[in-house]
């Protein structure tokens, strides 16, 4: 199957880093989150993503043995996801990720502007070009409250231009500047090459069942859909995740929504809003992923490399959304088979 193919439909969890009270990686929990993605079935991992902390970019040790735990980890555990590594930084520094990440058999990379001296458009599409000859790309509109820049129509259009570009995230956290991204590409001469993920956390469902259409000069109308998602959501619930993308896609095709699928998406859009802390302007986003996790026992500690911090009242409201929606955060699934993930 082809790359393009796998990302059609494709459930994607961000991979969370699991550390210990000293701060050095807890290799037990770690393992245990990437055998409950596969066990979920995950359709790839992401990893040294936003979620995997992008401080971990800084220890290049330790950035080649997480993507290489995750890689060997879904292997013995019999899987085959697809592996799409977060890549940082500017070209030289990002090339040699990219270049690490195929070693270590993955498969695509995410273009992160995390660590650019300038994450000009001029600089990210020529970042882009270098990596893509190295693994194919998939780029990245990150929203501007944790470091993205605003990009606007012609960014894309050159962007989608690179040959190696085979996906990309929308993940600005603003319809119109979604909206962009999809009508660009709707008109674009690769529109059906390059597939679109929804990186919305906060609409994921309406990204998914809502298609966008244009106009064109030759009277027709061409219609693009977000096909996917790669999401720091999906880190958590990653089984009720599987299905519900299932379930939105199928209606996407069908051009059926009911009530019940939209009733969905608000309450993940309310789960969302307790774990990236949005009353904090996603001050305690990270570590906000990392304490649903600790609370289902799947890793030890909320921290993280760097300064973030769960904001007062957090992880109540955690516990809280984790009591009030037990089926969308996979509870009993996880409570069944703790034991044997971690061991």
């Amino acid at each position: 199957m082809s790359l393009h193919d796998r990302l059609i439909g494709a459930t994607i969890p961000a991979h969370p880093l699991a550390l210990t009270e000293d701060r050095t990686m807890d290799e037990r929990s770690q393992t245990a989150l990437t055998r409950y993605y596969c066990a979920a079935g995950a359709t790839g991992l992401a990893v040294g993503v936003h979620t995997t902390q992008f401080e971990l970019h800084h220890d290049r040790g330790l950035l080649c043995h997480v993507l290489d735990m995750a890689a060997t980890t879904a292997k013995e555990s019999g899987a085959t996801p697809l592996l799409v590594a977060g890549i940082t930084g500017d070209t030289a520094t990002a090339v040699e990720e990219a270049t690490l990440a195929r070693e270590l058999g993955y498969h695509a990379v995410l273009l992160s502007p995390w660590g650019m001296a300038e994450a000009t458009p001029a600089k990210l599409l020529e970042r882009a070009a270098a990596v893509g000859e190295e693994l194919p790309t998939i780029g990245f509109y990150l929203q501007t409250a944790i470091g993205g820049p605003t990009l606007d129509a012609s960014f894309w259009a050159a962007l989608f231009d690179q040959p190696n570009l085979v996906g990309v995230k929308i993940a600005p956290f603003n319809r119109y500047r979604t909206s962009t991204v999809l009508r660009t590409l709707a008109h674009h001469d690769r529109w059906d090459d390059i597939v679109a993920l929804t990186g919305n956390d906060d609409a994921i469902v309406a990204d998914l069942t809502t298609p966008t259409r244009v106009s064109r000069s030759d009277g027709s109308v061409r219609e693009v859909k977000i096909a996917g998602g790669l999401l720091g959501q999906w880190a958590v619930g990653t089984r009720a995740a599987v299905e519900l993308t299932r379930r939105a896609t199928r209606a996407s095709s069908a051009c059926t929504i009911d009530a019940d699928l939209l009733a969905l998406g608000n309450d993940v859009t309310r789960i969302n809003q307790a774990l990236f802390d949005v009353d904090n302007d996603f001050a305690g986003c990270v570590p906000g992923v990392n304490e649903l996790l600790r609370q289902q026992g799947l890793v030890r500690t909320a921290l993280t490399l760097g300064p973030d911090r769960l904001s007062p009242g957090q992880s109540d409201q955690i516990q809280q959304v984790l009591g009030e929606f037990p089926d969308l955060l996979d509870s009993t699934f996880i409570a069944e088979n703790l034991d044997r993930w971690r061991s």
